[in-house]
């Protein structure tokens, strides 16, 4: 991951974060970091699956190193309802509601819990990775939201302000203590909502590939950014982009994709209180260096990090990383310590 050279709050992030990605001899030529140069050597799972992709040094354990090739990772992600790999399916009701979340199996950690939101077309489906990295070390909820995945369809398409508010009830329906909220995409407009909203509900922040740039604030150019970025993903995500898409209605997409493109983030951005952390894949066409140094600005304590070689879907191929990063935002001591790599 990289220190973001542009933004001087990022340079005050731990030293451990620093280090995960010096580059090696082997580093192949076409992975480029967009703040830095060539990249780390690809060790991640789905690096594999497209070269160039999630360059790390850092290495799975536990259930996802068993998963390494994509058709199990594909398997494990369409897994639920069934338990699979430590991560077992409930139901609350909320406003009505019959909400899906995926969760990790309660092994009494007294660690912050982390809670995981999803982007605008998909569900808790291609979080899978990241929550099964992340459970080794917190208890992780990843909730569908209203109308997507396993979660009851409401009859108009939802904001990020009406998520946020029914990810806080859902919250005080579990009685959990303030969370680290992870959003990913449209899902980090969810988060900075409820962040801004509900402070007393969140203890830490991680916006990854936060939606929507201003320069890009159309349907047209959101599009456009999108199929850049399918040319540098990993080809095994598709069937489950394809079954979110079939479970949320495509008019929900379209209507959601609505609400991103209105939704003014950065009223949002400058009201959060907690520890914020502004991640993205150094190769995200959708969320360009610029913005992301202009997210993280807008967050009073804002800092960035880049992880090398990785696309807009960062927290699906790149688990391992932006895993480490949640850790060390949450205790910055954590690289230091033993972990079972």
């Amino acid at each position: 991951m990289t220190c973001h050279p542009h933004h001087a709050r990022s340079c005050g992030l731990p030293d451990p974060l620093r280090r995960i990605d010096k580059p090696s001899a082997a580093a192949p030529s076409g992975a480029q970091s967009a703040d830095r140069g060539p990249a780390t050597t690809p060790g991640g799972t789905l690096a594999a699956a497209r070269p160039g992709l999630a360059p790390t040094a850092a290495r799975p354990s536990g259930a996802l190193a068993a998963a390494r090739p994509g058709r199990a990772l594909l398997r494990l992600a369409l897994a639920a309802p069934r338990d699979a790999a430590g991560l077992t399916s409930e139901w609350r009701t909320i406003d009505g509601l019959r909400t899906h979340v995926r969760r990790s199996v309660e092994r009494g950690q007294p660690t912050t819990p982390v809670l995981l939101v999803h982007g605008l077309a998909v569900s808790h489906r291609y979080l899978t990775p990241l929550a099964v990295t992340l459970a080794e070390t917190h208890p992780v909820y990843a909730p569908d939201l209203p109308g997507f995945g396993l979660s009851d369809r409401p009859r108009a398409a939802y904001d990020p302000r009406q998520h946020a508010e029914h990810l806080a009830a859902l919250l005080a329906a579990y009685r959990l203590p303030p969370v680290c909220v992870l959003g990913h995409s449209f899902g980090a407009e969810v988060a900075a909502a409820l962040a801004a909203h509900h402070p007393e509900a969140v203890r830490a922040v991680v916006l990854a590939g936060p939606t929507s740039d201003p320069r890009a604030r159309s349907r047209q150019a959101q599009i456009r950014r999108f199929l850049v970025d399918a040319t540098r993903e990993a080809r095994w995500q598709a069937p489950i982009l394809l079954r979110d898409v079939v479970d949320a209605r495509p008019w929900r997409v379209w209507a959601t994709l609505s609400h991103s493109i209105g939704n003014r983030i950065e009223n949002d951005l400058s009201r959060i209180t907690a520890p914020t952390l502004v991640l993205t894949g150094s190769r995200d066409p959708i969320v360009p260096t610029p913005w992301r140094s202009r997210v993280a600005e807008l967050v009073p304590g804002g800092r960035t990090v880049a992880v090398p070689g990785a696309a807009h879907n960062v927290a699906t191929t790149a688990p391992w990383q932006v895993a480490d990063a949640v850790r060390t935002l949450l205790d910055p001591s954590h690289p230091d310590k033993p972990t079972n790599r």
